[in-house]
């Protein structure tokens, strides 16, 4: 009969709330790629992977069941049992989120909500814990960064892509010059060239970077040029390869990840560029609709 593998030395010693979820996060660099996106899942998404089978786990993480189970005895558990009785034993020693509730304290939605509410509830959440892990000070310096900088360089594929996109369009209504990168196109590549020390690259990324991605923000910065990432990955390689970091959350109960949160970071983005100078950039807006 297998005997049970020893509990992670890390995870005995009280470690608040943070046990698991630092344990994974110190011994990062060690996994192999299919296992650091596990890895990202679970230390991002710590409510999700206490409750889903190693199927639903590696699905959202974009890899295998066996490679749950291989990152499982990586980092010293049995299986993923074990694993995820740590993961539920940290998140229910977790300060209550709030969630599913609003400002005045009353539920969301009713306890026998539909998954359409469910959803909806989900992103209510995802905004709020975004709001609440955004720091003043990384916001100030993304809005220093694109007000002061000569060209803006967003960085967006597959899904990312259309946020690359309207991004870019609020800026361009704002009269900042701005272009993106979606793909290794010719066109694309040309952008890249241009990169120097007076360009600010955003890079978009869910989950795993894509490598056009992690290449567009290794150039620039090679190139000296301002570097900001957001995603929704702390462990991410784009955001390990910028200055500038915000982070937004994607839980969701659906079977895809939530941009809500995203698409909330990039409004806010450009507001508070408007906001520094909004006589001016009133001007600009009308005369760019007036084109």
């Amino acid at each position: 009969m297998k005997q049970a593998t020893a509990t992670p030395a890390a995870l005995e010693a009280p470690h608040g709330h943070q046990a698991l979820s630092a344990y994974i996060t110190a011994r990062f660099d060690e996994f192999s790629r299919s296992q650091k996106d596990v890895a990202q899942y679970i230390v991002d998404h710590l409510d999700e992977a206490a409750f889903q089978t190693a199927e639903e786990l590696a699905r959202r993480a974009n890899t295998s069941s066996s490679t749950v189970v291989r990152f499982s005895q990586a980092l010293g558990f049995e299986g993923f049992p074990e694993l995820q009785q740590a993961a539920r034993d940290e998140y229910r020693r977790r300060p209550p989120s709030g969630v599913e509730t609003l400002a005045s304290g009353g539920p969301l939605f009713s306890l026998d909500h539909t998954e359409f509410e469910s959803v909806l509830a989900a992103d209510h959440v995802n905004v709020e814990d975004t709001a609440h892990k955004l720091s003043r000070s990384d916001v100030e310096a993304a809005i220093d960064a694109i007000v002061s900088s000569e060209k803006v360089l967003i960085a967006g594929t597959d899904q990312m892509a259309f946020f690359a996109s309207y991004l870019r369009h609020l800026l361009m209504l704002l009269d900042l010059r701005a272009e993106i990168v979606a793909s290794p196109s010719q066109e694309a590549l040309g952008r890249l060239s241009r990169i120097d020390d007076q360009t600010l690259v955003i890079g978009l990324s869910a989950g795993r970077p894509h490598p056009l991605i992690t290449r567009t923000m290794k150039l620039a910065r090679h190139r000296g040029a301002k570097t900001m990432a957001i995603t929704d990955a702390t462990l991410s390689e784009v955001a390990r390869l910028a200055r500038i970091r915000l982070y937004y959350s994607s839980n969701t109960p659906a079977f895809v990840r939530s941009h809500t949160a995203l698409l909330s970071i990039i409004q806010a983005l450009a507001f508070g560029v408007y906001s520094r100078d909004a006589q001016q950039y009133d001007t600009r807006i009308k005369a760019f609709r007036l084109k």
